[in-house]
């Protein structure tokens, strides 16, 4: 991990941590939840708002007035609109994806859960949902919380990864084995 990436890493961690904290006293959990998934999606589908809390040419009053209306708009909790106050006070906003990963992370272990990443080379049925969470459960011994997404790539199969541990059933990684297999033999 670089430097800088272990900075932000850091920096990330010590605000989750006290954003948790006020919102177990407060909020509460699953507010604090929403507000996390409201923020990744922001995150994710703008732009705009990747660039306000990168950009050094805002200056801290237009990145402190932005997120309060931003967090106005989105209806997050007092506790998170004032640490998004805040952070931009202290220009630290930069640091917004790592803080969400590390709240879903905090959040996911106080409530016993876990999530588990799925790519699958086709849609799954509810049924098919169904059951991979319960073997997932079965395995882990924890509620899991799925992020399913459709990788054509994969040809068949899927990839499941829970934290550290990652399963792939892919055809692309079988037929990818037979080839180094086929490239040591020749």
């Amino acid at each position: 991990m670089s430097e800088s990436a272990s900075i932000s890493s850091g920096i990330a961690a010590r605000y989750a941590t006290a954003v948790f904290e006020l919102a177990k006293d407060g909020d509460g959990l699953d507010r604090l939840g929403q507000d996390v998934d409201a923020l990744d999606a922001a995150l994710s589908e703008s732009e705009d708002f990747r660039s306000l809390i990168r950009s050094p040419i805002y200056t801290r009053d237009d990145q402190g007035n932005a997120v309060a209306a931003i967090a106005a708009g989105m209806d997050l909790s007092g506790t998170m609109a004032n640490a998004l106050g805040l952070m931009a006070s202290k220009r630290r906003l930069f640091v917004l994806p790592q803080l969400v990963i590390a709240l879903r992370r905090l959040v996911a272990d106080e409530k016993g859960e876990v999530t588990a990443e799925v790519r699958t080379a086709t849609a799954l049925t509810d049924g098919q949902r169904t059951r991979l969470a319960a073997a997932l459960k079965a395995s882990v011994r924890k509620d899991v919380k799925m992020n399913v997404a459709v990788d054509e790539s994969l040809i068949g199969g899927l990839v499941v990864r829970v934290g550290s541990k990652m399963i792939d059933t892919s055809i692309a990684s079988r037929l990818a084995a037979l080839q180094n297999t086929m490239n040591e033999v020749g």
